[in-house]
């Protein structure tokens, strides 16, 4: 039997007007007001457009992140997976909802990037995150991250990421990630990649990735 062409218009605005409704439910959760006081909140640290910031140390770009990597990274704070006292705090009182409308937000915005790093290193560090260094089993950085460094899913963004802050990921990767071993998650991943790269491998990547928008 042929369904009609006006019975499959209407179930698709139906369908398309659910899945409208559930979205504006699941933004319903949040409201803007406290959007609004948290985003304030997070932008004390990490710059008033997610930018990054560099104070008494580096705090990280949060700008055009991944979503998805971003609710991760809050979930590994919040179970202690992650070592950051500051950041333990700030989670564990964000609710689902809040988590998801915070990392929605970050993802929207697209400031220039600070960079800052030796420009003389960008050559290496491209061909370090495009070809990786066979000899020392490091894969190329962009065969998780992207050719374009913008991360997809679970794989966080990198282009645009302060370069100091990037230096200190790597060279004490080991003191703040996967603190639960029986728990391991995606950062599992990076740990003997950051154990095999050299100081100065991993400050030429940092500079390449510190300028790309």
């Amino acid at each position: 039997m042929r369904i009609p062409s006006t019975l499959l218009a209407a179930a698709f605005v139906i369908a398309v007007s659910a899945t409208a409704q559930a979205e504006d439910k699941g933004k319903a959760d949040v409201s803007q007001a406290d959007l609004k006081a948290k985003t304030d909140y997070c932008k004390t640290c990490h710059g008033l457009s997610g930018q990054g910031f560099r104070g008494s140390y580096p705090m990280p770009r949060l700008a055009g992140q991944q979503p998805e990597y971003l609710q991760n990274q809050l979930h590994a704070f919040i179970d202690r997976n992650r070592t950051n006292p500051v950041m333990f705090n700030v989670a564990h009182v964000l609710s689902p909802p809040l988590q998801k409308a915070l990392a929605e937000y970050f993802k929207d915005l697209n400031p220039k990037p600070l960079g800052g790093a030796p420009k003389e290193l960008v050559a290496e560090g491209k061909k370090i995150y495009q070809d990786g260094i066979p000899k020392a089993e490091v894969p190329p950085c962009a065969s998780c991250h992207g050719p374009d460094a913008k991360g997809a899913d679970a794989f966080p963004r990198l282009a645009g990421q302060l370069h100091d802050y990037i230096f200190r990921q790597l060279t004490t990767w080991d003191k703040e990630r996967g603190q639960d071993k029986a728990k391991p998650d995606n950062s599992a991943i990076m740990g003997p990649i950051a154990h095999n790269l050299t100081e100065a491998q991993i400050k030429a990547v940092a500079a390449y990735l510190s300028y790309l928008e």
